[in-house]
């Protein structure tokens, strides 16, 4: 006699269609990440970090950056 090492997995009685699929992944989809605007030039950041045009985080200058001058 041959003994066979079958296991049984769960089979999908139809398959799912493209609709039904991605209606299911709607969820899934990206978030945009927070902006905010810089309070002394008004540039758009992310929050808690330092303004990379003027330097400025909370009012206060925290990076020293050279302004090209024309």
């Amino acid at each position: 006699m041959l003994k066979l090492d079958l296991q049984a997995f769960a089979v999908p009685f139809r398959r799912t269609s493209k609709t039904k699929k991605r209606m299911r992944r709607t969820h899934l989809k990206k978030e945009v990440s927070a902006m905010t605007t810089c309070s002394k030039c008004g540039a758009n950041i992310k929050p808690h970090r330092a303004c990379p045009k003027c330097g400025n985080y909370k009012g206060e200058e925290k990076l020293n950056i050279k302004k090209e001058e024309e």
